[in-house]
């Protein structure tokens, strides 16, 4: 990756790609704001790296772009816990729902 803030090892964000028969669509969710000009080069090489590599056409690679921060990773298995540790609760606490 070109750029100071691209060359390092701290992660970015991530990246969600879906191919449609037409377009490539892209939802890239990023821990921290990136100056225009690194961002376009982030987006460029995506492209670069994965969109084109999967050697399908497209008439456009469309991305949406935001900032926000991690809060947690969900699965199956983290519910399953959750639900064996969950608290019970009186049938007179609904009535105050």
């Amino acid at each position: 990756m070109q750029g100071n803030n691209l060359q390092s090892n701290n992660r970015l964000g991530t990246v969600d790609i879906h191919f449609t028969t037409t377009a490539v669509h892209g939802t890239l969710i990023l821990e921290r704001e990136l100056e225009e000009s690194d961002l376009t080069k982030l987006i460029e090489q995506i492209d670069e790296d994965l969109v084109l590599s999967a050697d399908m056409p497209r008439d456009d690679f469309l991305v949406s772009v935001y900032v926000g921060k991690d809060v947690g990773f969900y699965s199956d298995e983290y519910f399953a816990e959750e639900n064996n540790e969950s608290l019970d609760f009186d049938d007179d606490d609904d009535s105050s729902l």
